[in-house]
C-alpha cells in the first residue's frame, strides 16, 4: 500500500520493433471497465489500434494515451518520462503500460522505476518483449 493508502498502479513495459506489435499486445492485455492508461514512445501511426480505443473510451471503458517522443526513456527521455509519470499518478489508472522501441536499456528503466518514489505507487508487472 501506498502512503495514501492506495494499492500500487500494476505497470508493465513493452518493448518490441514494430510499434503496431506494442499496441496489438497493449490491445489484447486490456479488460473491460478498467481505466488504462498507456505511454507510448513515438509518434502515431496512421493506422493505432489504441487511438481507435481511446476514441471509443467511455466512463465504462477509460483509456488514457500519452505520447513521448521518440528517444531512449532511460536516458535522453528521462525527465520527459518523470513528468509524464507524476502528473499521470496523481490521479492513477487501474493498470499502466510503457511502450519502448528498443529494449536496450529496460534493466536500468525497471531499476528506476523500482527506486523511491515510484516503488509505493507502481508494481512492476513481467515485461512483455516482441520480436
Amino acid at each position: 500500500m501506498t502512503p495514501s493508502g492506495r494499492q500500487p498502479t500494476p505497470l508493465t513495459l513493452v518493448s518490441g520493433a514494430r510499434a503496431a506489435d506494442r499496441e496489438a499486445a497493449i490491445a489484447a492485455a486490456l479488460r473491460p471497465h478498467e481505466a488504462v492508461a498507456v505511454i507510448l514512445e513515438g509518434l502515431a501511426d496512421g493506422n493505432s489500434i489504441l487511438a481507435g480505443l481511446a476514441e471509443q473510451a467511455s466512463p465504462s471503458f477509460p483509456l488514457q494515451l500519452l505520447r513521448i517522443a521518440p528517444g531512449c526513456l532511460c536516458c535522453s527521455g528521462n525527465l520527459v518520462l518523470r513528468v509524464t509519470l507524476n502528473r499521470l499518478l496523481r490521479h492513477p489508472p487501474a493498470r499502466l503500460f510503457i511502450s519502448l522501441a528498443d529494449a536496450t536499456h529496460i534493466e536500468q528503466l525497471r531499476s528506476w522505476l523500482g527506486a523511491s518514489p515510484y516503488d509505493s505507487l507502481l508494481a512492476l508487472q513481467a515485461d512483455v518483449l516482441l520480436a
